[in-house]
């Protein structure tokens, strides 16, 4: 029998491959195979270790920094990246304007960080809340943007889990989930988290459009537990693959080899988990719709919180960064939304394509601080922050019926100089605006969870 000590024997060097390296040798054996042939197969399955760079590749920079708090965030944030862009499969990045650091684990892409790599998808790159997205629905009749939040509030569902009562869902691959490892046994999250928006800055905003005077309802979520769980087993995978390949590349940056069986049952889970996604888009505005009694105009979306794959062949990951290349989907229509903050316009912008920040424009405003230290630091004014927009009439709701201090304005960066450095540096053209009338979140849901009281 060939075991480890027969590999190591032959001059092999021992590691994680040793496992799948003993079993094919011993059935080659037993097949009737000669040593030399079974040497010479396992030649080509020993693994050759792929190094970090030494030193990281340069990138685009399209954030602008000018007061102290903006000059520390885009300093954290360069850190990240020059750290990321040392990982081998990587061939470009760019930082958006919004850009913002997502962990503490040094080289974790940013959020507004954008990478193109060769053969690899890293779960990592688009983090958990895989397609997290914004959709638009532009109602043909004119409505009451109060009657029209009230019916929004009635039909969704925010906060953790899913509907009382769940709604079948129908998208494309629903029916392949069986056929797929990342997505096998996940059909009851698929059916429990349907029509439900989840929590964090998740939105449904109700205004109307600049250009016409028109009502409109965007949504503002990602794919729920749905996409928690694919992410988690594409993580899994993806370590597995990289501890044998490069094990010396930090887990967080781990990556699946793209031609590989994995890493094309992986793509595929994303294309299905996209799928839900928009739908999951489309079943809340076709509810909130049919309470209100109007026709829809026109409705159009998209990610930015994904991975795509462009002509040239290598897999752009955008982590909280819009797509702004014409075909970035089949479903593509030329515009995108980004959304600044509640009390801002919802930017519409066609594509602009920019080779240095390739292709990728931002997903909305960032932050320069955390949660927590936006809280800690701003205290009573946040009430006071919160009264003073609902006096200038929008409508801002909780669907807990607890605010969420940390999602207000002030806790995002400047929306004008966002905006002003997509003009800048020609990332996409504003085309359109829809004017805020008022909006729905989770709110503060936790507030009274006791884990949060025994702290």
């Amino acid at each position: 029998m060939i075991d480890g000590a027969t590999l190591i024997a032959w001059g092999f060097q021992p590691g994680r491959w040793f496992k799948q390296a003993i079993e094919t040798a011993n059935a080659m054996r037993q097949a009737g195979e000669s040593d030399d042939a079974i040497f010479a197969h396992l030649q080509t399955l020993q693994p050759v270790e792929t190094l970090m760079r030494t030193n990281g590749l340069p990138y685009g920079l399209f954030l602008d920094a000018e007061t102290p708090a903006e000059r520390a965030n885009a300093a954290a944030v360069a850190a990240h990246m020059d750290a990321l862009m040392r990982v081998p499969t990587i061939k470009a990045g760019a930082v958006m304007p919004d850009a913002c650091p997502s962990g503490s684990a040094m080289g974790t892409i940013p959020v507004g960080g954008a990478v193109a790599c060769e053969n690899a998808i890293h779960p990592g790159f688009h983090s958990s809340d895989i397609c997290c997205s914004v959709a638009a629905t532009i109602f043909k009749r004119d409505d009451d943007p109060v009657k029209v939040l009230d019916a929004v509030q009635r039909v969704t569902h925010f906060g953790p889990g899913g509907r009382a009562k769940p709604i079948q869902p129908v998208f494309d691959g629903d029916k392949d989930f069986s056929d797929n490892p990342f997505l096998r046994g996940l059909e009851n999250f698929a059916l429990g988290h349907f029509g439900s928006q989840g929590d964090g800055n998740h939105f449904a905003f109700v205004g109307r459009l600049k250009s016409t005077g028109q009502i409109a309802l965007v949504t503002h979520h990602g794919s729920r537990g749905l996409g928690a769980q694919l992410y988690k087993r594409g993580m899994a995978a993806a370590k597995r693959h990289t501890a044998i390949v490069a094990p010396k590349v930090p887990a967080h940056n781990a990556w699946l080899k793209a031609d590989s069986p994995e890493g094309r049952d992986y793509w595929r889970a994303l294309q299905i988990v996209r799928s839900w996604t928009k739908a999951n888009h489309a079943i809340i505005h076709t509810l909130v719709r049919q309470e209100i009694g109007n026709q829809i105009a026109d409705t159009f979306w998209n990610e930015h919180n994904f991975a795509f794959r462009r002509d040239d062949g290598l897999f752009y990951h955008g982590k909280g960064a819009t797509p702004s290349w014409s075909g970035y989907s089949a479903d593509d229509d030329g515009r995108t939304l980004i959304p600044l903050n509640m009390s801002e316009p919802i930017l519409i912008a066609a594509h602009r394509d920019h080779k240095g920040s390739l292709g990728f424009a931002p997903h909305g405003a960032g932050r320069n601080a955390s949660r927590t230290q936006h809280l800690r630091e701003n205290g009573d004014a946040l009430a006071a922050e919160l009264a003073a927009l609902r006096a200038r009439g929008l409508d801002i709701r909780s669907y807990c019926g607890v605010p969420d201090h940390s999602e207000l304005p002030s806790a995002y960066k400047d929306a004008a100089s966002v905006r002003a450095q997509i003009e800048k540096y020609d990332l996409a053209q504003v085309v359109d605006e829809i004017t805020p009338c008022g909006s729905i979140m989770a709110g503060d849901w936790e507030r009274d969870a006791p884990w949060r009281k025994a702290r």
